[in-house]
């Protein structure tokens, strides 16, 4: 009877600490998830900026933290009559919260800011929160097809120029490289031209340079990326999907920092955004959607995890 006693409890007691053990590592996990902070604007209609940055973060597994910096009923691009909300007054109160809380921040990434101040703030923001092992990438979205952004100025460039300074990862398209560089937009280049672009941006400050919307034969489409570290640069292209889809930029940059974060090197990193991005253009074009609104990257999410290694 007594032997049968301590066998039960012994079962129990292994039962018990087999419990224990199990809510401990999923303790573990938790607290090993990384954050990512994204400090972009909120357009209410039109898929970009944190309504994609948010979700496909997250889907990779990563803590999404958001700092908004405007909202507008609609993006800039194609609509007209859209609101603006400036936020520039909110992020410093947030900012101070944040700091009171000691928050780990792994990763900042920053995209459409809404004023010229908020360069200032921002620049302040990655100051207080960066450790040794923080990942800064910075967006510098402001331009497209050689022009800038509506309510963006030539003083807004200069200052997105010391903003990717302090960066270790820098996503500009063509016309924003440019831009930063203060050269004239091509419509036509060459290997050799991307290649002395990338390395150019580099000397601005970030380690990592990769430019978006590359193209180096007509039906493909791609990024290029250099790594100051290595001097290497490598490239990834898809084929080409006709027609301009808005908010592909925040797709393709979220994608891309999902990936670094999951501990994707550069090279491969831009294999798993391109990849992701032109699949959601492929389902958008083939649903015939409006292309002002966005692309489908909500479907595509199971692409992503399979490209993640997730699934």
């Amino acid at each position: 009877m007594l032997l049968t006693k301590y066998r039960l409890t012994g079962k129990i007691s292994r039962a018990i600490i087999s419990e224990k053990s199990f809510i401990f590592d999923l303790e573990k996990r938790s607290i090993m998830q990384k954050r990512v902070l994204a400090v972009h604007d909120i357009s209410c209609v039109g898929k970009c900026s944190l309504t994609v940055a948010l979700p496909i973060i997250s889907a990779a597994g990563i803590e999404t933290s958001v700092l908004p910096t405007a909202v507008l009923s609609t993006h800039t691009g194609g609509f007209e009559g859209y609101t603006f909300r400036d936020l520039t007054e909110d992020i410093r109160p947030i900012s101070a919260h944040w700091k009171s809380l000691n928050l780990k921040i792994d990763a900042v990434y920053t995209g459409y800011l809404g004023s010229f101040e908020q360069l200032t703030l921002v620049n302040e923001l990655i100051h207080d929160f960066r450790k040794s092992d923080t990942v800064v990438l910075v967006d510098p979205v402001m331009a497209d097809n050689g022009k800038l952004y509506p309510l963006f100025t030539m003083d807004f460039v200069a200052g997105m120029r010391k903003l990717c300074g302090i960066a270790d990862i820098i996503v500009p398209n063509l016309t924003e490289a440019a831009l930063m560089l203060g050269e004239e937009y091509k419509e036509s280049y060459d290997r050799a031209y991307i290649e002395t672009t990338l390395k150019k941006l580099a000397a601005i400050g970030p380690r990592k340079v990769v430019l978006s919307g590359v193209s180096l034969e007509p039906n493909k489409l791609g990024a290029a990326a250099y790594d100051s570290e290595t001097d290497t640069v490598s490239y990834y292209f898809a084929e080409r999907v006709d027609g301009y889809y808005h908010g592909t930029g925040d797709v393709f940059g979220s994608a891309l920092l999902s990936a670094v974060m999951n501990g994707f090197s550069l090279a491969d990193s831009i294999r798993v955004a391109v990849e992701y991005t032109v699949g959601a253009i492929r389902r958008t074009k083939a649903a015939g959607t409006d292309i002002r609104y966005g692309v489908d990257f909500e479907n595509e999410i199971p692409n992503l995890l399979r490209l993640l290694g997730k699934i």
